[in-house]
């Protein structure tokens, strides 16, 4: 019985007319032999399963090669190419730097670097996973690779190349490979089933190909899998049940039930997809990606982004055309922030469901919000009825008569109404249903308008003057007193006096009259602004504390100066002291 061997392994290139979808990586190596300008050390670096170590290792292969063809490419039939073939070659040395990442390594790699090669041009050394080096390992590395001999060669590969020293790149020329595009992965597992006689569906291939994201090593795996488990046929739905992918005909049935608003079998819909195993990550990542492909398809210009299969294109052009932007765009907006939530929620199912709930009435929720109001476009079976909240009256500042003190106006405003929903439902049969005209409903910005229309119409300034500053002083102290609010007394004695004609100066004899003050600035300077048309208006505080006199003390004498005094009254006292060699305690 023949070994079986992986495809990855069976046709991974040999030349690099056979490397896939690094067409740019592998012209600037042929040209780079045919002219003879060979850098003495590369690093490949990107994603995995793209070809960086099957490229060093080509490239190992054709600079040893004794006859190139005209192409740049090995003859494969040199002494130099078989051996390489077979394995045997003593000019290529692998270092798996994974598990080879100490000092010692790479000193022992560095000591056969010494010798020169018994056949062939060039001494290759490939180092596979770079990134893994120790510290160590890389200053180790460091003086060889800046200065090789002229017959050695160093390709160093990894996946991460934030990973390396910067002293390490500085040494390489570096090349970047990039993913394996959809189309070339699926051109490619075309020819393998050729090749092995497998029968393929082109849309079953794309699956794979998106699958692997870009890694043809992953895709080659998924290919062997799938064919091992369907007998040697690939079929879509196979394919999908075997990779666990959902089926995008879920996603559109889905979305004519969210048009529809048929929210219980939109429901019903997702329990049936958790029912065959799918997570709710895989739904709201796999529906939002299908929103993103829905979103491409409403552009000419865009539909070379869609990346599906040839078979759904045309399903989702016609799908794209029945659909808005603004709700493509607000659901992939829903779907996005529930796939965030997803990872915190504790019940995951109700999150989906609330999630899907949003997306069957999101189109109702943007038909509200439109310059005139609520809309009364609706679907006949969720009618609700307005109801309408009464705005309080607010007091309108007016101009005072000349000669007479102004004062706030106390003219109620017309009464304004705002719409708001309530959840009692209407029988489906009638139309929209009006409510009882009060009076004239207006939309917030009508509203907005009209106030500033009559803003402006009343907007007088009023001069800023000593009597009519007190005057109102007095009648917000008055209200206070009625209010029996505690700051009353410290209005009471404070002073005011304008400054300019949008600023007055309260003055104060202490910081705790201030802080009493300053405590109903919210009530006080609105009053103030509405008396003198002036929203401009501001104040300042003054603090002068009142001048006290020192009133006389009583003095309190220390020790020292009880006994000096007592000494004065009495001179026998301080003698005796002397004479008795006494001291005091202070």
């Amino acid at each position: 019985m023949e070994k079986f061997v992986v495809s990855a392994r069976k046709y991974r290139p040999q030349n690099f007319n056979t490397v896939i979808g690094q067409s740019h990586i592998t012209t600037t190596l042929k040209n780079a032999i045919r002219q003879n300008q060979l850098a003495h050390a590369f690093l490949f670096c990107g994603p995995r399963g793209v070809g960086k170590t099957t490229c060093a290792r080509i490239l190992a292969k054709t600079i040893n090669c004794e006859n190139r063809t005209s192409d740049t490419e090995a003859c494969n039939t040199c002494n130099s190419c078989i051996s390489f073939d077979n394995g045997t070659s003593m000019n290529i040395h692998e270092l798996d730097a994974a598990s080879n990442n100490s000092v010692d390594d790479i000193r022992s790699l560095v000591e056969q670097v010494r010798f020169a090669p018994q056949a062939g041009k060039y001494k290759v050394y490939i180092v596979d996973e770079v990134h893994m080096l120790s510290i160590a390992a890389f200053n180790a590395f460091l003086k060889t690779l800046e200065e090789p001999p002229p017959y050695a060669i160093f390709i160093l590969a990894t996946t991460e190349k934030h990973k390396i020293l910067p002293t390490i790149l500085s040494r390489c020329q570096i090349f970047d490979f990039k993913r394996i595009t959809p189309d070339d992965t699926v051109h490619h597992l075309r020819e393998i089933c050729e090749k092995e006689h497998i029968e393929a569906q082109n849309a079953a291939l794309h699956v794979i190909a998106m699958k692997s994201e870009g890694c043809l090593r992953d895709a080659l795996s998924m290919l062997d899998k799938i064919v091992s488990f369907t007998n040697g046929k690939l079929e879509y739905a196979n394919t999908l049940e075997h990779l666990n992918i959902l089926d995008e005909a879920y996603y559109f049935k889905l979305i004519e039930m969210i048009k529809q608003q048929q929210l219980p079998h939109i429901l019903l819909l997702f329990e049936e997809i958790n029912q065959k195993g799918f997570e709710g990550d895989v739904f709201l990542d796999g529906f939002a990606e299908f929103i993103r492909n829905l979103l491409v398809s409403m552009d000419e210009k865009s539909v070379a982004l869609l990346e599906v299969a040839e078979d759904f294109k045309a399903t989702f052009l016609s799908t794209a055309k029945e659909m808005s932007m603004g709700w493509l765009l607000s659901a992939l907006n829903v779907l996005t922030e529930s796939s965030v939530q997803y990872k915190q929620a504790r019940n995951k199912k109700l999150q989906v469901e609330l999630t899907l709930i949003k997306l069957c009435y999101l189109q109702q929720a943007l038909e509200l919000v439109e310059e005139d109001g609520v809309s009364k476009k609706k679907i006949a079976h969720s009618n609700k009825v307005l109801a309408f909240r009464t705005i309080g009256p607010q007091p309108l500042p007016v101009t005072a008569p000349a000669g007479k003190v102004p004062v706030a106006a106390k003219t109620p405003a017309p009464k304004l109404y705002v719409e708001t929903t309530t959840t009692k439902p209407v029988n489906t049969e009638t139309k929209d249903v009006a409510p009882k005209p009060a009076s004239p409903t207006l939309s917030l910005k009508k509203i907005k308008e009209k106030v500033q229309v009559q803003n402006k119409a009343n907007a007088q300034q009023i001069p800023l003057t000593q009597e009519s500053l007190q005057h109102h002083w007095e009648q917000f102290t008055q209200t206070l007193f009625t209010e029996k609010n505690a700051a009353q007394f410290h209005f009471k004695t404070a002073e005011v006096s304008p400054i300019s004609d949008s600023m007055f100066q309260i003055k104060v004899t202490s910081g705790l009259q201030q802080t009493f003050i300053e405590s109903e600035k919210v009530k006080w300077i609105d009053y103030f602004q509405q008396a003198y048309n002036n929203r401009k208006l501001t104040f300042q505080f003054l603090l002068e504390e009142n001048e006290t006199h020192n009133a006389p003390t009583e003095h309190v004498m220390g020790p020292r100066q009880q006994f000096q005094k007592l000494a004065e009254a009495y001179p026998l006292v301080a003698l005796l002291k002397d004479e008795l060699k006494l001291s005091l305690h202070y």
